[in-house]
């Protein structure tokens, strides 16, 4: 069963991310919202599942990274649901969007968002010390997703050092291209969690 979770949850994270991408090209920003949610419905359940078959000496480091997902999974939906809700449904005042639209660069909502993917970043960290590398695939998997861990550092640092406050419209695009980028980056680990799982023949 936890091998299945696993193929399913890498699934599902792998339709959230590729549904961002095309979202993103789009300019469909609600697309993308919700697709944001999918990838965080989907990465939890397969960090959880990489802790499940992973080694009992493993045991700390995936349950550090069940943690962090968990975090990152409630910061980025609190964002990305009230991008969808109350910003969509409700007509604010300028003040209220200054803090809430997650496109106002530099927001409160923006802010909580790269925290969200600092922890993210950090989950991946963690997971890669559960994984065991039995052949190639293996090891790039092991190698992305412990690289994928550098990214906390900037999601944490940027914001604090102000680096998007009072970014125009060309600070947007240089985003997208960023988001564009990560997607390309994190499709691979998606398909190789998808490879990792169906060829775990054992679950400890």
């Amino acid at each position: 069963m936890n091998k299945k979770i696993g193929m399913y949850s890498a699934i599902v994270t792998l339709i959230g991310v590729v549904g961002f991408a095309v979202s993103m090209i789009l300019g469909n920003d609600g697309g993308g919202y919700l697709f944001s949610l999918f990838i965080s419905w989907g990465f939890v359940p397969m960090i959880c599942s990489f802790s499940a078959i992973g080694a009992k000496a493993n045991k700390a480091a995936g349950y550090t990274a069940i943690a962090f997902s968990s975090v990152y999974a409630v910061l980025v939906g609190i964002v990305y649901f009230a991008q969808l809700t109350t910003i969509r449904l409700t007509k604010l005042n300028e003040q209220a969007l200054a803090i809430l639209n997650y496109k106002n660069l530099g927001s409160l909502f923006f802010n909580y968002d790269l925290f969200g993917y600092a922890f993210m970043a950090l989950s991946t960290f963690f997971i890669s010390f559960t994984i065991e590398t039995k052949n190639k695939k293996d090891k790039w998997l092991k190698i992305l997703l412990l690289a994928h861990g550098v990214f906390a550092v900037s999601c944490v640092v940027m914001p604090i050092l102000g680096v998007f406050s009072g970014s125009t419209g060309s600070g947007n695009t240089s985003g997208v291209i960023a988001l564009e980028f990560w997607c390309a980056y994190f499709i691979p680990i998606c398909v190789l969690s998808y490879q990792y799982f169906k060829d775990n023949k054992e679950e400890n």
